[in-house]
This record gives C-alpha cells, sequence and structure tokens, in this order.
C-alpha cells in the first residue's frame, strides 16, 4: 500500500467536523485539528486568521497532504520498516510523538539500547531493521498490542476519554478497534478479556 493510500485511509477513518468539547484537539475535521492548522498557518478562508471556519473549510485533499508531508515525511516514518508504516502513520496522527515513544520503549523492552524520546534516528531506524528483521509480522502485532495499551491508560486516567475507547453499549469504542486494525486477530481482545480490563472504569 503506498502511503497515499494510507493517509487516504486515516482521513476516511477519522471522519468529517466534529468539535467534542472532551477531545483535547479541539475542533477537528479529516483528523487535522485546529491546532495544527494554526501551527501551519493555513488561513483556508483568507480571512487573515485561523479559526474553526478554516477547520471547516479543510478539503480532504488538503488533508491528505497535511499527513503526508507532516506525520510521515516530517518524522521519518519511512526509515522504519514497511511493516510499521501504516500503524505508526496512523499512530502518529492520533497522538503524535507518542507513536514513536511506543515504538522505542517497545524496543527497549526487546533489549535494544534505543532513546525513548520520540523521534525516529539511526538508533531506532536501526533496532527496528533489526527486530523486523526476524520477525516482521511480530514485530507489527507487538506495537499494536502497545498501542492498545496506550489507548487503555490514557483512559485509565483521563474518565472524559473512556467514551474513545468503550462504546455505550459497553463494547470496543474506536480507539481499541483502530489499534486492533493493524494486528492479527489473534491478538484481539475477546469481549470478556475487553470487559476484564475495563472493569475498574465502573
Amino acid at each position: 500500500m503506498s502511503v497515499r493510500e494510507i493517509a487516504a485511509e486515516i482521513v476516511a477513518r477519522e471522519g468529517g467536523f466534529a468539535n467534542d468539547p472532551d477531545d483535547p484537539g479541539g475542533a477537528t475535521k479529516y483528523g487535522v485539528t485546529l491546532g495544527t492548522l494554526r501551527r501551519l498557518k493555513l488561513d483556508l478562508t483568507g480571512d487573515g486568521s485561523v479559526g474553526i471556519g478554516d477547520v471547516r473549510a479543510l478539503s480532504r485533499e488538503q488533508a491528505i497532504g497535511i499527513f503526508i508531508r507532516h506525520y510521515f515525511e516530517a518524522p521519518r516514518i519511512s526509515w522504519l520498516p514497511d511493516c510499521l508504516h501504516a500503524t505508526m502513520f496512523d499512530m502518529y496522527v492520533n497522538a503524535g510523538s507518542n507513536a514513536v515513544r511506543i515504538l522505542q520503549q517497545l524496543l527497549r523492552e526487546m533489549g535494544y539500547r534505543v532513546a525513548a524520546d520520540g523521534i525516529i534516528g539511526p538508533q531506532t531506524a536501526g533496532a527496528s531493521a533489526e527486530a523486523a528483521a526476524i520477525d516482521a509480522e511480530a514485530l507489527c502485532n507487538a506495537y499494536g498490542v502497545a498501542r492498545r495499551n496506550y489507548y487503555f491508560r490514557l483512559a485509565d486516567r483521563r474518565p472524559a476519554s473512556r467514551k474513545y475507547a468503550r462504546t455505550r453499549a459497553g463494547g470496543k469504542g474506536g480507539w481499541i478497534t483502530r489499534a486492533e486494525e493493524f494486528i492479527s486477530p489473534d491478538y484481539h481482545l475477546s469481549r470478556q478479556a475487553f470487559q476484564q480490563r475495563i472493569a475498574a472504569w465502573d
């Protein structure tokens, strides 16, 4: 799958305009937040300021371009093994440099000497390549599980975010299903395991 195809899938997954007061990212469209537009100084409406109107004006193609340039190329995800591209790209859009820290911490747990600094450099790229050479599928699955655990920990700490990890009906929320899209079904949580994990939230 090409980087553009991955970006288009992310845009489709993120959906249209939303301004959820419980979302720390604020107003967003296709996954691009108001904060991102302000950081990039993208005055799409041409009114001299960057506000919610610019978020609403964002096109799908503009979102795809922003993601490729600023969330794949800029953080150097291309330096990583192909098996990590889709899940890391998706996670970087969702969580910024924490996507890299999750990988780095995973590599450290596997015995590689890398700094968990959220920056992809030669150390992280080299360790990832070594791990992928041993078993690329295992690396991707391990990252996906670590990513899912990251979401659970966020929801543990911030009750307002639990609606992103658990549906109103009590099933897996968007965060969890999103992480599991990139891992083997063998590592998906069963309904019982999911309920056990979130039992303390009730």
